[in-house]
């Protein structure tokens, strides 16, 4: 693996949807990608409609057994961006299966990548946003994460 081809973005302070495009993007094109303070990524809207509309998946049911829970749902904030990445690539094809293997996402900045210089993408920060927004750490609290501790 050359130095060349991978990328370490620093996620806190961008807009999850738009950094998610951009990582996808950037894993089609054949980089490994590493996402480190991912649980400082926002999203935008009013903080109690983003955390309903994200609650509303878990009542979600199957309708050959209703009883039973539906699909499991992302709740820490490394799932959320994942499955936000995943959703972003062509998962039934080889070529988004194999881009997928080579995202690494982390909470925090993990000690073996704390000397490296991390890319900030001015065109997802949530500076470009008017209204309100959430982190994606108090959705995950509010979804039921744990977490670390503070």
């Amino acid at each position: 693996m050359s130095e060349e081809s991978v990328i370490y973005i620093d996620a806190s302070g961008h807009i999850l949807g738009r950094l998610a495009s951009i990582v996808a993007k950037k894993l089609l094109e054949g980089y490994n990608v590493y996402v480190v303070n991912v649980e400082k990524a926002v999203l935008s809207g009013d903080k109690q409609r983003v955390i309903q509309g994200y609650k509303l998946l878990f009542r979600v049911r199957t309708h050959v057994n209703p009883e039973k829970p539906g699909i499991r749902r992302p709740r820490s904030p490394v799932s959320i961006f994942r499955r936000a990445v995943r959703g972003m690539l062509p998962m039934d094809k080889p070529r988004g299966r194999l881009a997928y293997k080579r995202l690494r996402v982390f909470i925090g900045i993990p000690p073996e990548l704390s000397n490296v210089e991390f890319t900030k993408y001015p065109s997802a920060m949530y500076t470009r946003l008017r209204g309100r927004y959430i982190t994606v750490e108090e959705l995950s609290r509010e979804l039921g994460w744990r977490g670390v501790a503070k």
